[in-house]
């Protein structure tokens, strides 16, 4: 059984944005273009900004720094692991950041676990609403986002988490 799949493309200051979401309208992914592991369209998908609307004005909101939390039906679908480590990252608060080390401790993986999280976290297929951007390197680095340290650089930047 396939899933019914609508689609539509955002313009961003971080470059083009594909958002996907079930015939519900609840958004299932957010890529952009180069991402290490991100959907592009496929065959048989629906092009339909329609159920997009609520999004495209929450991203606007959000580049404009005028939205620090969004308020949108996101699913996702990953093992019982990676669902603690996304739902691990949604509590991480707009101008913070946090490490991979503190997400494992949220979640009460052993230390061991940081890179099963970084992997978790790196799988993430909501870029930007599920702020994965947030997480840096226990010694302050930039260390890798699926979208590009660029994109994380601006998107850090953009909610004044990155020291002066």
């Amino acid at each position: 059984m396939t899933i019914d799949t609508h689609y539509t493309t955002v313009d961003s200051p971080v470059g083009p944005l594909l958002l996907t979401a079930d015939p519900a309208g609840t958004l299932t992914s957010l890529s952009v273009p180069g991402q290490k592991g991100g959907r592009g369209v496929q065959d048989g998908w629906h092009h339909d900004p329609g159920p997009f609307r609520e999004a495209e004005e929450q991203l606007a909101a959000y580049f404009a720094g005028e939205l620090k939390e969004f308020r949108l039906e996101l699913r996702s679908e990953g093992s019982e692991f990676r669902e603690r480590v996304w739902a691990a990252l949604d509590t991480v608060p707009y101008g913070a950041t946090t490490t991979y080390g503190e997400i494992a401790a949220r979640i009460g993986a052993p230390r061991a676990a940081v890179r099963a999280v970084g992997g978790a976290i790196g799988a993430n297929p909501l870029l930007i609403l599920r702020p994965c951007h947030r997480v840096i390197g226990a010694d302050g680095s930039l260390t890798g986002y699926a979208g590009g340290l660029e994109r994380k650089t601006r998107l850090l930047a953009l909610e004044g988490a990155l020291g002066a």
